[in-house]
């Protein structure tokens, strides 16, 4: 049937390639590591045991024998370890389905480019959660340090209190000489249900101010700063705990293969895309490194 003048039918119609409906979140995590490369899938690397070396205890005495000494009397030897480990390169790998070459040509979505972005971005957030995972050694903390929550987390207002929480993780980081002040920053990575609840506590049980937005958001994900702490929310961060380390000293990424894609064709089929990182995240200082478990009840 014919459609005359002011009927749908005959308006034209302003198509919109890129497709809504689900934000992407920036992946911020690898951009506190310590970054270098490595040439080998299999990386050798030292640890130097945490703390001030010291002379050894002898029997029936046990303070620091290199403390007091007699004049002209032997010095006692101290002697530093280390802990030799070996980690390997992980792949992380992914590839799209075949895209028609009719499909490239007369879709109203830009499948090509929509599919080359998501793959990058897809393959890079699986180097965040590795590096997550790394960091918090599986959210089964044996290396790293640890806190339960105060009483009955952050989502309690009567008895929790998160501003202890961090205060002890800064307090248990520095009680292994590494410093946490206004130039040697923390980063407190978390979910966005313990930054609801961070807020809620501030505001409300606290009275305090509403906190301003960092002015290094855009840069590096930072959110707000509280006790010397960056806050950085992602939602690769695991809800019921709150991960708190030092930028470029607790971890590092080592690269052996960079974030690429690559498109293969098929003749009169259409194309692929390929896309891949290779690296791995080594976990360097692990008592610069606090996990608070139990936030949420």
């Amino acid at each position: 049937m014919a459609d005359g003048t002011g009927e749908a039918d005959i308006r034209g119609v302003d198509i919109q390639k890129f497709v809504t409906g689900f934000a992407d979140e920036d992946l911020v995590l690898l951009n506190f590591a310590r970054k270098s490369k490595t040439s080998s899938r299999e990386i050798r690397w030292f640890q130097k045991t945490a703390g001030y070396i010291s002379p050894a205890t002898t029997t029936a005495i046990t303070s620091n024998l290199g403390a007091n000494t007699s004049f002209r009397s032997i010095a006692p030897v101290a002697e530093q370890t280390w802990t030799r480990n070996t980690s390997h390169v992980q792949k992380f790998f992914m590839e799209s389905e075949l895209i028609s070459i009719e499909d490239e040509k007369d879709s109203d979505v830009d499948v090509l480019m929509t599919m080359v972005r998501d793959l990058l971005i897809g393959v890079a957030n699986l180097q965040e959660q590795r590096a997550y995972n790394v960091l918090t050694e599986n959210l089964s903390p044996t290396n790293i340090l640890t806190t339960a929550a105060t009483a009955d987390g952050w989502d309690d207002l009567t008895t929790g209190n998160p501003i202890l929480d961090i205060l002890n993780g800064n307090q248990k980081i520095r009680s292994y000489r590494y410093k946490i002040d206004q130039k040697n920053k923390a980063v407190l990575y978390i979910n966005s249900i313990e930054h609801k609840h961070l807020l809620n506590f501030l505001i409300s049980v606290k009275g305090s101010s509403i906190p301003s937005v960092s002015s290094s958001l855009i840069m590096d994900g930072v959110v707000m700063e509280i006790l010397n702490n960056d806050v950085v929310v992602s939602e690769n961060a695991a809800t019921d705990y709150a991960l708190q380390f030092i930028p470029e000293k607790s971890f590092a990424w080592k690269s052996f293969m960079p974030l690429t894609a690559e498109i293969e064709r098929y003749a009169g089929k259409g194309k692929k895309i390929f896309a891949w990182a290779e690296g791995e995240a080594l976990l360097e200082h692990p008592k610069s490194v606090h996990l608070i478990t139990d936030t949420i009840t």
